[in-house]
């Protein structure tokens, strides 16, 4: 595809979103529930894209890609009235009488740039949102999910506007003709380095942007909790799609004795899971290239084996590994790791552990394992992320309600639910007052005594 070809499409839905096609809620609620029959009637279709592309099992394919949008697009369908309601705003008694109001329009033309470590959830997701909102969409799914990337590329024109709704494919070429284009929103979900480049792109235009970045997000466990229930939960968290999961614990803080009870536990959990030979296990992935395996298989010098460290090239296969005697400086703490290596890192306790994560960049999430409650607190004061969950992990991503996105070097902008479509939105101030009786009298020049006593006190009449 040229990049005229792609500046063709751009300027199509540009053409449908200025005549106003997106704007009415029928035809927003047309295309929601177009995805939802894409995703149920097709969903086949996506179960054997994604076993091609990450050796996904169905089951898995179901629950963190298809169901994640399907709950998605009920929560928009239930709620899109009461969002697209002008919100009534309280005026102060020195504009009165008055109306105020908030109404949320959209943008126009949103591209959306997803990842490929869950195709279908971080591209349709806040396609989801952008089309509540009443926006035409670009969509740009990742070329390194080659068989998803072509089930949506296919799927898309039958079930939604083509007018309006378009998906472009391609590698880094086609990328970087649509980044030429100007776009009212973009949305990009992957890695820091190209997160800096949408960026760039973007301010040419003086488009605002929502970035997805990920990061290294630790979880801390104390001797507070049950810790065969905490493995568990980590060991499902972490190696989770072969741990190519942004929200997925990068890696754990414990205190010496709790580290040398949980370690072991961590490695019976992945037995429970995966069977004893997770290579053989339909529920255990792969990693999506072999350069990044080689990367992921270079990081296994950074510390002990604990369990797992095997590794097959030829299938791209790294069992569920445990890495202890992990040093600050060791190669797999300088960046996330997204895949399934768990580096263990000893602390003296949660304020140190606190310290050591203020002192880092800020990550997507922060899981803390502790019933105390001066524990939890220290967490919540002390540090900085996107998320926070306490004796849980990346179940936060699941909740439509909870608003998902990174701070600082973990990303930019919120989406799901109502923040998505407030994302997508613009959110434009309306005020209304009669011409008469003339309240705004006293602040009219030429000023007296009495304006100037006004004005000093305006603010405690304003609040």
């Amino acid at each position: 595809m040229t990049s005229d070809d792609i500046a063709g499409i751009v300027a199509e839905r540009r053409r449908a979103f200025k005549s106003g096609l997106t704007k009415p809620l029928a035809w927003r609620r047309a295309q929601l529930t177009g995805i939802r029959r894409m995703l149920t009637e097709r969903s086949s279709d996506f179960e054997a894209a994604l076993a091609s592309d990450l050796h996904r099992s169905p089951t898995e394919t179901q629950l963190a890609d298809i169901n994640v949008v399907l709950t998605e697009v009920a929560h928009a369908l239930s709620r899109l009235k009461r969002w697209t309601a002008p919100k009534r705003i309280a005026t102060p008694m020195v504009v009165q009488p008055a109306r105020a109001s908030i109404i949320r329009e959209p943008l126009g033309v949103v591209l959306v740039i997803s990842p490929w470590n869950y195709p279908v959830q971080l591209l349709l997701g806040p396609v989801v949102a952008a089309l509540a909102a009443g926006n035409a969409v670009v969509m740009k799914p990742s070329e390194l999910a080659p068989a998803t990337s072509a089930v949506i590329a296919r799927l898309v024109p039958e079930f939604l506007d083509a007018r309006a709704v378009a998906v472009v494919e391609g590698a880094v070429p086609e990328t970087t003709a649509l980044l030429e284009q100007r776009f009212d929103h973009i949305l990009y979900t992957g890695g820091a380095r190209v997160g800096r480049i949408v960026a760039e792109a973007a301010a040419k235009h003086l488009t605002p942007i929502t970035l997805e970045l990920g990061g290294k997000s630790p979880v801390f466990v104390d001797d507070s909790v049950d810790l065969t229930a905490a493995a568990k939960r980590i060991a499902w968290g972490k190696f989770l799609n072969a741990g190519q999961t942004c929200v997925a614990p990068d890696y754990l803080m414990a205190t010496a004795d709790v580290a040398r009870k949980l370690v072991p536990l961590i490695a019976g959990a992945v037995r429970e899971l995966y069977g004893s030979d997770p290579q053989a296990s339909a529920d255990y992935g792969r990693i999506v290239s072999p350069g990044r395996f080689a990367a992921l298989d270079a990081l296994l010098a950074s510390g002990e084996v604990a369990s797992g460290g095997q590794t097959d090239a030829a299938d791209k296969y790294i069992a569920p590994t445990v890495l202890t005697g992990v040093a600050d400086d060791a190669p797999i703490m300088q960046e996330e790791i997204f895949g399934p290596i768990l580096p263990v890192i000893e602390v003296s306790g949660h304020e140190d552990a606190v310290r050591r994560i203020a002192a880092g960049e800020k990550p997507l999430a922060l899981y803390v394992f502790s019933n105390r409650d001066d524990v939890r607190k220290a967490f919540l004061r002390g540090t900085s992320s996107g998320a926070v969950g306490f004796n849980v992990v990346a179940v936060q991503q699941t909740i439509i309600g909870l608003p998902f996105g990174g701070v600082g070097e973990s990303g930019m902008g919120r989406y799901r639910g109502e923040a998505g479509f407030t994302t997508f939105s613009n959110e434009k101030a309306v005020l209304s007052k009669p011409l008469a009786p003339e309240s705004l009298a006293l602040i009219f020049p030429p000023y007296g005594a009495r304006t100037d006593k006004l004005a000093r006190g305006l603010v405690r009449t304003l609040s």
